[in-house]
């Protein structure tokens, strides 16, 4: 009878049997893989149903290896269901005890398997050596044809005897164990039929799972396309509220600049209405310009007119100012004269 001794959860995967390299997924999620020891046969699988579909039934070998590929992910060999079986782990802790508990498995197989061909050797010696007895105590027997004879030879009869049975004991061990193997041949049939009948729903689950990721990925393809429109409408978006921000902006200072000139146009305005008074007082100003040049032309005339009296009256002073040098000095020669004089009368008067 098979009992679980380990349990564990993963993601069951086999490889693809055209190409030989690509992963196949087993599972749609991470589901039981369990080991189980059978008691009758002394043998060792490892089993992992997916509702109830058998996935994983693969008995191990002392000639199996599990190697582990990555942090999370190991794998073996099974030549007996030509596959290769592979096994994704949550985490690498598990991987490393779903290791260890397949090497502790693999070795048990391969002391079972010790075992058996020990049995198997001991019985073929054993077989082997009752053929030699057997002749020996026939030939014993032809000899020695009396009964006395028969009789002094009792306990060479009684081993043979004896042994006899033990060979008709391992005979119908022999017979049990080819009926064991013929149900267990025939357990392996109905085993097969069930993994060929799984491997078809496989097959056909595969085929589905293909049409689906077939789907999903002209879906994925549809969606990435959309998402690129729509990426590029909020490109446009973006770009169309950034002209709308610059416009707004724009907007916004020609305001500024219609006010500036408004403002300017008013005061236009303002000044327009003194433009009659200022186009009087223009009037006023270049008629009182007009007299003005007149006035100064008048003037003009009397400056040149005061100028040629000027002139006239510089040289009648320049005329003066030399008669009246002239007059100075015959002045000066007439006081030095009077000085003299009285000087001569002072003296004159001294004397006196």
């Amino acid at each position: 009878m098979e009992q679980p001794i380990f349990t564990t959860r993963a993601h069951v995967f086999q490889i693809d049997p055209s190409t030989k390299k690509n992963w196949v997924p087993a599972s749609k999620q991470a589901v039981t893989v369990s080991y189980f020891y059978d008691s009758t046969r002394n043998s060792y699988r490892i089993i992992s149903v997916d509702g109830s579909k058998v996935i994983i039934n693969s008995t191990i070998t002392p000639n199996m290896t599990f190697t582990k590929t990555s942090q999370k992910f190991g794998q073996w060999a099974d030549s007996r269901a030509n596959t290769v079986f592979g096994l994704g782990f949550a985490s690498e802790q598990q991987l490393t005890k779903f290791a260890e508990k397949f090497l502790e498995v693999k070795e048990a197989a391969k002391l079972a398997r010790d075992k058996s061909q020990e049995k198997m050797e001991t019985s073929s010696n054993h077989s082997q050596e009752s053929g030699r007895n057997t002749p020996s105590s026939n030939q014993v027997s032809s000899m020695n044809g009396t009964d006395d004879e028969k009789i002094s030879h009792t306990p060479e009869t009684t081993a043979l005897k004896s042994e006899n049975d033990r060979l008709k004991t391992v005979i119908e061990q022999s017979n049990s164990n080819a009926k064991k193997a013929e149900t267990e041949l025939q357990t392996l049939r109905e085993s097969n039929a069930r993994l060929i009948d799984a491997l078809q729903e496989a097959n056909t689950s595969l085929e589905n799972w293909k049409t689906q990721t077939h789907n999903t990925q002209e879906e994925n393809n549809t969606l990435k396309k959309k998402i690129a429109e729509l990426e590029l409408q909020c490109k446009e978006e973006n770009q169309e509220k950034e002209r709308n921000a610059q416009l707004t902006l724009r907007v916004q200072e020609l305001e500024a600049e219609l006010q500036d000139k408004e403002q300017e146009l008013e005061n236009l305005r303002k000044q327009a209405e003194i433009i009659p008074q200022l186009m009087a007082e223009c009037e006023s100003l270049t008629a009182k310009l007009q007299a003005a040049e007149q006035g100064s032309k008048d003037a003009r005339g009397k400056v040149l007119a005061l100028q040629s009296e000027v002139d006239d009256t510089h040289q009648k002073h320049t005329h003066i100012k030399t008669e009246l040098k002239k007059f100075m000095d015959a002045l000066e020669g007439k006081i030095d004269e009077l000085h003299e004089v009285r000087q001569g009368l002072s003296k004159l008067g001294i004397d006196n």
